[in-house]
C-alpha cells in the first residue's frame, strides 16, 4: 500500500503538534507496532529530544499569549518536520519519492499550522485563560488519535485529517475579522499607554 496516506496525515498532525508526532511515531516504531516507522525516529535520542520538546510544548501552548509566541518560533520548524518525516516514511516504504513526500508533508504541516495559529490568535481574544487550556488538550488528543488510527487505518485517517484541515481552513476565514479587530485595539492600547508615558511624543 502506498505510503501516500501516512505522509498527508503526519503532515497535518505535525503543523498542529510536530514534536507529539515524531514521539508516537518513534514509540510505535520501537514497540514493533508498525513496520512503517524509519529507524531513524525510533532511536533513542530521537525520542528523548522529541519527549522533552514535548512536554515543553504542552506547558506554553496552554498560557495564553505565550501560545502564539510558541507558534511564531515554529512557523518553520512544524513545516520542516512535516517534510523530513514525510521524506523518511517515503524512504522506509520505497513507494513514494522523498521529493514529493517532503512537499506534501511540508505543505500540509504548513496548512495546518496557519489554522493552529490563527485559531491560537483569535482565542487569545477571550478574557478567560480556561479556553486556551481546553483548546490544548483537544489539539492534543486529536493529534494523539488521529496519528494512532493511522497507523492500522492510513486511507481512513488521511480522510479525517482532510476534513479537519479543511474545516479549520473555513473557520479560520471567519475568524480573520476578529483576529484583526484584535490587532487594531492591541496596537491602540500600546500607543495610549506610550502617550501616558510620553505625552510629548508624536504619534507612531
Amino acid at each position: 500500500m502506498s505510503v501516500l496516506p501516512l505522509v498527508f496525515t503526519s503532515g497535518w498532525a505535525s503543523g498542529v503538534n510536530a514534536y507529539a508526532v515524531v514521539l508516537l511515531l518513534g514509540l510505535f516504531g520501537a514497540a514493533g507496532l508498525s513496520d512503517d516507522v524509519p529507524q531513524t525516529l525510533q532511536r533513542p535520542e530521537v525520542l528523548i529530544v522529541a519527549a522533552v520538546l514535548f512536554l515543553c510544548e504542552a506547558v506554553a501552548d496552554k498560557i495564553p499569549y505565550v501560545d502564539s509566541a510558541w507558534d511564531s518560533v515554529h512557523t518553520l520548524i512544524r513545516p520542516a518536520a512535516g517534510a523530513w518525516v514525510g521524506a523518511l516514511l517515503a524512504g522506509q516504504s520505497g513507494s513514494l519519492s522523498d521529493v514529493a513526500a517532503g512537499l506534501l508533508g511540508g505543505s500540509t504541516a504548513l496548512a495546518s499550522h496557519t489554522v493552529k495559529a490563527g485559531t491560537r490568535m483569535a482565542v487569545n481574544t477571550s478574557p478567560e485563560p480556561l479556553s486556551n487550556v481546553v483548546v490544548s488538550l483537544a489539539e492534543d488528543l486529536g493529534v494523539a488519535g488521529i496519528v494512532t488510527f493511522a497507523m492500522f487505518h492510513p486511507g481512513a485517517a488521511a480522510v479525517i485529517a482532510g476534513v479537519l484541515l479543511l474545516a479549520g481552513l473555513v473557520v479560520l476565514y471567519f475568524l480573520v475579522s476578529r483576529i484583526r479587530r484584535f490587532l487594531r485595539r492591541r496596537a491602540q492600547r500600546r500607543e495610549e499607554r506610550r502617550l501616558t508615558r510620553h505625552p510629548d511624543a508624536p504619534p507612531g
